[in-house]
Formats: structure tokens, C-alpha cells, sequence
């Protein structure tokens, strides 16, 4: 019989020291972090275009000497501001303090008058414009908050007055403001 030699094989096989396994290079799956990524930058996004500061426009009138803008008394609501107080008037000054129309409001009461106001422009035939001719004029006195001015303006825009001014106050509604105070 044919003789093995084991030595030879017990030999090749058996090597000194402990034989390492080989470890597989770690994977990392980027997915999650990749998802993450993409809501973090629409998120951001969103929150930037819904936090950004809108304007009010506001259209004032041309500061000209030579043609100074026609108003119809009849259309015309002019509030003016001091410090703490609102008074109105309808129509024009002259009109208003000859028959001593002036009234002290609120300004939660600025939007009952300005609806009021509204109501009867529409209500009135001769009136073609109807509510959209209604001018809110806004007289701030030098002592009138900035508060005030903006809030007028935010009742403006809640009563849906499309036409509204900031004008300078005059010398006559200044001397009364002062004899009021």
C-alpha cells in the first residue's frame, strides 16, 4: 500500500500564531442623514419666505402747490391723532368746526364710523363710487405715537378703505388740539 504523508500536509496547514479574521471596512448608510439634511432646508426655507417683513402700501398725494388734489367733502373722513386721543370729522374743516362736528373716538370706534361712513356712500345713490370713494384722511399731531399712526392704518386696511392718506395736520386743527388738551 501507498503510504500518506501526512507530514508534509500537517505541516502547511498548521502555521504559527493565531490566524486573524479579516473584518469587513464599516458602511456607513447615508440615507437617514441625506433625508435629514433635505427637511432642515425646507424647513428653513419655509420659515424665512413666511417670516418676511410685508409692507403696507401707502399712496400719498403729489406734494403740489400748483394743482393741490380735489376731494368731495362728501367722501372725505379725516381722523386726527394726539397723544392718546382720536377725534374725526366728516367734510371739510370749516364746515366741520363752524357747526361743531368735531368728535372725540376710540379707536375701536374709528371702525364703527368708518363702517357707518361706508354704509351710507353705499346706500346713497348719488354717490357713483359707493364705499371705494371713501378718503380716509390721517392728521397726526407733532405728540401722536407712531403706534397710533399704525394702528389707524391697520383699521384702515381691516375696514377695506382703499383710498387713505397721511397729510400734514394744519395750523387751525393744531390750535384746537391745544385747546382741547
Amino acid at each position: 500500500m501507498a503510504q500518506l504523508d501526512m507530514a508534509a500536509d500537517s505541516s502547511a496547514r498548521k502555521r504559527p500564531g493565531v490566524r486573524r479574521m479579516k473584518k469587513p471596512l464599516p458602511r456607513i448608510d447615508m440615507t437617514p442623514m441625506v433625508d435629514l439634511g433635505f427637511l432642515l432646508i425646507s424647513f428653513f426655507v419655509i420659515t424665512t419666505e413666511l417670516s418676511r417683513p410685508g409692507g403696507l402700501p401707502l399712496g400719498m398725494p403729489k406734494d403740489s402747490k400748483e394743482h393741490p388734489t380735489e376731494l368731495g367733502e362728501s367722501y372725505a373722513l379725516t381722523v386726527l391723532l394726539t397723544a392718546g386721543k382720536h377725534y374725526y370729522y366728516e367734510g371739510s374743516w370749516n364746515n366741520a368746526f363752524r357747526e361743531n362736528s368735531i368728535r372725540e373716538t376710540s379707536l375701536t370706534g374709528l371702525r364703527d364710523i368708518i363702517t357707518r361712513k361706508q354704509k351710507i356712500l353705499d346706500d346713497t345713490l348719488r354717490y357713483r363710487e359707493g364705499r371705494k370713494g371713501l378718503m380716509l384722511l390721517i392728521k397726526a399731531s407733532p405728540n401722536a405715537s407712531y403706534t397710533s399712526v399704525v394702528d389707524l392704518l391697520d383699521e384702515a386696511v381691516i375696514s377695506a378703505v382703499e383710498k387713505y392718506a397721511l397729510i400734514a395736520i394744519s395750523e387751525e386743527e393744531k390750535n384746537w388740539l391745544r385747546q382741547r388738551e
